[in-house]
């Protein structure tokens, strides 16, 4: 069955990095669209970045444009979110999403596979 593991989640103070990890096991996931999406506090959940399968093109929310990188490693069937200069608004679990399908979705009820989440923790 297919999973989905995030990791790399954590405490970092404003301006800093993190790197958030999405393996992926039990099918491959190159040709599908992967996304993360985010949680706040008493908030909905949110889309932040995603990328087209096989074609790899990229997708990022406003708040994170510049800051944010997302890449996969297709050979390791991995996906990662790389963050620089973190702000305390970016504090949330953080999970990672695939659907069935190339193109990417800013809905999450289009995803097929959700990891478990992570926390990112961002002090001021």
């Amino acid at each position: 069955q297919a999973q989905l593991v995030e990791s790399g989640g954590g405490l970092v103070q404003a301006g800093g990095s993190l790197r958030l990890s999405c393996a992926a096991s039990g099918r491959t996931f190159s040709t599908v669209a992967m996304a993360w999406f985010r949680q706040a506090p008493g908030k909905d959940r949110e889309f932040v970045a995603a990328i087209r399968g096989s074609l790899g093109s990229l997708f990022y929310t406003d708040s994170v444009k510049g800051r944010f990188t997302i890449s996969r490693d297709n050979a390791k069937n991995t996906m990662y979110l790389q963050m620089n200069n973190l702000k305390p608004e970016d504090t949330a679990v953080y999970y990672c999403a695939a659907r069935e399908r190339p193109r990417p979705s800013y809905s999450i009820p289009d995803y097929d596979y959700w990891g478990q989440g992570t926390q990112v923790t961002v002090s001021s």
